[in-house]
């Protein structure tokens, strides 16, 4: 199972631009039946943490209320050692083939999209 990839980042978008963004491509995804989203979304220039980065993460949390996404999980804990990312490749074992599997990337999100509706 692959993951779709979807790079907020790229262009440096302001917060407001890359939130609209997120849930267009949200949106699309469901549409065609795509699983799985790789949130590319930086950690900040500074390596602490970004405001791009915290946004899109608060961003996800909406659209799980909404019931567009199913789950979320940060990049910094993608790996064997979080219980949510077994969980789901206990299910998806094929998204362990995901480059970022296990390499703690604080700049991604992985994303479920709930399907259906």
């Amino acid at each position: 199972m692959d993951i779709e990839n979807v790079n907020i980042k790229a262009d440096r978008p302001s917060i407001e631009v890359a939130r609209r963004r997120l849930k267009q491509r949200i949106m699309e995804a469901r549409r065609r039946g795509v699983p799985f989203l790789k949130v590319i979304h930086g950690y900040g220039s500074t390596g602490k943490g970004g405001a791009l980065k915290d946004a899109l993460r608060k961003s996800l949390r909406y659209r799980k209320r909404e019931g567009l996404v199913q789950q979320y999980i940060y990049g910094e804990r993608w790996g064997p050692f979080d219980e949510a990312s077994r969980r789901l490749l206990d299910e998806f074992p094929g998204l362990a083939r995901d480059r970022d599997y296990g390499r703690k990337n604080p700049g991604i999100t992985i994303v479920q999209l709930r399907q259906g509706d």
